[in-house]
């Protein structure tokens, strides 16, 4: 695309007066330059906004805690009247620990040491 030269402006501007008129053309300037500070404030800001939320360390993840239900069985509840329900206890979450595994290799005509892996076990 080449560049606009004084030239080239100049037949623009020739070309706008005569279509939009002497009277129409600073009010087009003006919506025009209002439309194009709007557009910069919005783009601005939402660059900022984005700056920021990358810039934030991530929130610290809460302790999870899981509540366990207990179920009544109905003929129990049933033939035991005045029987109260179980109380849910809180149970904690157990972390997750990695225990190592062997992992047999196959037989080379050179010796290869033997490769450990890490498995994930959980705690129940």
């Amino acid at each position: 695309m080449p560049n606009i030269g004084p030239a080239e402006l100049l037949v623009i501007l020739l070309v706008a007066l005569v279509v939009f008129g002497p009277r129409k053309l600073p009010e087009l300037g003006k919506s025009l330059g209002a439309g194009l500070r709007e557009f910069r404030k919005s783009t601005q800001s939402l660059k900022d906004g984005l700056d920021g939320t990358l810039n934030d360390p991530p929130p610290a993840a809460p302790a999870q805690t899981i509540h366990a239900q207990a179920a009544v069985p109905v003929a129990a509840a049933a033939v035991t009247p005045g029987a109260q329900p179980a109380v849910a206890q809180p149970v904690a979450a157990q972390p997750v620990t990695a225990q190592p595994v062997e992992v047999p290799q196959p037989a080379a005509p050179d010796s290869t040491p033997a490769v450990t892996v890490a498995k994930e076990s959980t705690h129940s």
